[in-house]
């Protein structure tokens, strides 16, 4: 991955403005020197040592049900294949693939071999007009060096990800079918499509029960038709399952991806990773 950063860790501010229609900016950065751009080319900050926010901004302007805790998580450095930590001690259930956790959501999820795991208290935040509006915790990449770009005030070269995923807080939400339903919303509006220019479409929530004890509800959504402002501009399409933890709060798990583009990564396998999501016991 690239190793120039950018930017400084965003603040948490205050309630998000309504998404409104500007031109989107375009920048991802990990603080521990790695820098990533998602397919749309929107602003996202991954950070470590804060929790996932619980200002996610709907399309049309509606705030999403998923609220957050604080976290006492210690940073640390980067993850992947240079860091044996980012995947603690589990093991995969699927052999060959390596495993994402998160300590703070208390859930596992296996990715194949070529995808790129964060520590488990790195956090991806998306925001818009510089403010933050949706965040994930202990996240995991693919082809993180898909598409760059240069980045106009810094010269920095920046990368955009085929697809990403990883966990954030649920609490507040009214129930676990709206929680999934929604979050698979927002992350196509915050990932793809903040101008708003796709046409949207949802599947209805359905149950959800993982082999390994992960019960709650799952959802999916595309969107296409977005308005390319950038090479690294795309469709995308999310999958979603909100779940409970093993301390009863409800969390959930995303999974965002490019859509219509070479080296899609094919629902089949999305579909994959999902059946792998299992509960994480607390000192794991």
């Amino acid at each position: 991955m690239p190793t120039q950063a950018w930017g400084s860790p965003v603040v948490q501010p205050g309630p998000p403005d309504p998404p409104r229609k500007k031109n989107r900016t375009a920048v991802i950065a990990i603080v521990a020197a790695v820098a990533v751009v998602v397919a749309a080319g929107v602003t996202a900050v991954l950070v470590t040592n804060k929790d996932d926010s619980d200002q996610d901004a709907a399309k049309g302007g509606k705030k999403p049900s998923a609220a957050a805790s604080s976290s006492t998580n210690a940073p640390s450095q980067g993850g992947g294949e240079d860091n044996p930590r980012a995947s603690q001690t589990v093991k995969p259930v699927i052999p060959g693939w390596r495993t994402v956790t998160n300590p703070k959501r208390h859930d596992a999820f296996d990715v194949p071999a070529g995808w790129y795991v964060a520590s488990p208290d790195t956090m991806n935040t998306f925001s818009k007009d510089g403010k933050p509006i949706i965040s994930m915790t202990g996240p995991a990449y693919y082809k993180e060096d898909n598409c760059t770009v240069k980045d106009k005030k810094t010269g920095s070269t920046l990368s955009s990800p085929l697809a990403g995923a990883g966990t954030k807080g649920a609490q507040g939400a009214k129930s676990q079918a709206e929680a999934a339903k929604t979050e698979a919303n927002n992350w196509l509006y915050a990932v793809f499509d903040q101008d708003q220019t796709g046409d949207y479409k949802y599947t209805t929530p359905q149950k959800f029960t993982s082999e390994y004890g992960i019960k709650g509800y799952s959802s999916s959504a595309t969107v296409t038709g977005v308005k390319k402002t950038g090479k690294c501009s795309s469709d995308g399409k999310t999958f979603t399952v909100t779940y409970t933890d093993i301390n009863g709060d409800w969390a959930t798990w995303v999974l965002y991806a490019a859509k219509g583009v070479k080296n899609e990564v094919p629902d089949g396998t999305i579909k994959k990773i999902m059946s792998t999501l299992r509960p994480l016991k607390s000192g794991t």
